[in-house]
């Protein structure tokens, strides 16, 4: 075990100079021998703690603070203080600081960040600007030219089928060995109300659609009331002809020209057709339409229908017109279409929920 080095109390002190020293108790010290006590520091000398600022140590003298721009030297002598720890005043001390400020000095400093101007976030421009890439050579398509001639669209086929009709329930209709009740009972009726007519033979064109199995040739529409030419229709449409003409047509002449009704010049009636424009079957196609041009009365006046007739004419077609939206489905007539400017078109068409179509 190693030796304290602190002399004992009762063990005599030997002088430099072989000479035995006397014991504490029995020296005296003179005035000149005796230590000078330091004077405590007063509260104004106490240093304060600032953040980032170590205290010093005792024994250690407080550096002065320096400008702002030197942190890091500041940091380097903090810490190399630290490091060396308390000192006593003395020459060794001395001698221990100067070596360390020679080493201070002979150690070269980092050397400060250049200050930079550019803003926060933005990325440093590159010293010269990237050339891009070049895209590889593509080797240029031929220009193409228009054709000197425009390509003519394709030719429909001649059986396109453009012309034929839309199908209809009633192109099948064709005569039973013996008549129906309902074509009997008919018949009965228009005798009653006076209408001369004659049986025809069923006309059907398959190829077209046109069929009326049942057709009647009518001679007069009452007693007195004829009609001429010709007039091949269905029973049903020539019994409400025969009834518009004795209920409707001959009041009107008599009321606005004092005269009867004698006859009712027809411009169609059964003709196997579709109508204008369409691929529809015209009413016409089954006997279930009548055109009507003109009217003659018991005086011999002539009343025709036109676009522009005359006052009193005019007066008198308005009324069989309007009459006669009801009894027939469809009424055409001046003003429709140019396809029924000179005549009254009438006919049965059956229609949803029994509704007319009158223009």
């Amino acid at each position: 075990m190693e030796q304290p080095l602190t002399p004992r109390a009762d063990q005599p002190l030997k002088s430099r100079g072989g000479q035995r020293l006397k014991p504490r108790r029995h020296r005296q010290v003179t005035p000149n021998q005796q230590k000078t006590q330091e004077p405590l520091p007063s509260p104004a000398d106490i240093p304060v703690p600032r953040p980032g600022i170590p205290l010093p140590r005792p024994g250690i003298p407080v550096p002065e603070p320096r400008p702002a721009d030197a942190p890091k030297a500041d940091a380097a002598k903090t810490e190399e203080q630290k490091t060396e720890g308390p000192k006593t005043t003395g020459a060794p001390d001395r001698f221990n600081e100067e070596q360390s400020h020679q080493k201070k000095q002979a150690r070269p400093e980092p050397p400060a960040p250049e200050p930079s101007t550019d803003t926060e976030g933005e990325p440093e421009a590159p010293a010269v600007a990237p050339t891009p890439t070049p895209k590889p050579d593509v080797e240029e398509e031929p220009e193409v030219l228009p054709p000197t001639v425009a390509p003519q669209p394709p030719q429909k086929p001649a059986d396109a089928g453009d012309n034929k009709m839309l199908p209809d329930p009633r192109s099948a209709d064709r005569p039973d060995e013996k008549m129906p009740a309902e074509e009997v009972a008919c018949r009965e009726r228009l005798k009653t109300l006076g209408v001369e007519f004659e049986e025809h033979k069923a006309e059907s064109n398959p190829e077209i659609g046109c069929s009326i199995p049942y057709p009647l040739v009518l001679k007069t529409l009452g007693k007195s009331i004829a009609i001429a030419p010709g007039t091949e229709l269905n029973c049903p449409m020539a019994e409400a002809a025969a009834r518009f003409a004795a209920d409707v047509i001959q009041p009107a002449a008599k009321a606005e020209f004092g005269a009867d009704l004698k006859s009712i010049g027809q411009a169609s009636a059964f003709i196997c057709r579709p109508r204008n424009g369409t691929r529809k079957l015209s009413e016409h196609a089954f006997g279930n339409a009548l055109d009507i041009a003109s009217f003659t009365l018991s005086d011999g006046k002539k009343i025709e229908v036109g676009p522009a007739p005359p006052e009193k004419d005019a007066k008198f077609l308005n009324a069989v017109r309007k009459a006669a939206c009801g009894p027939f489905k469809t009424v055409l007539g001046p003003g429709a279409d140019a396809d029924h400017s000179l005549h009254f078109h009438l006919d049965l068409e059956p229609r949803r929920h029994g509704g007319t179509f009158c223009q």
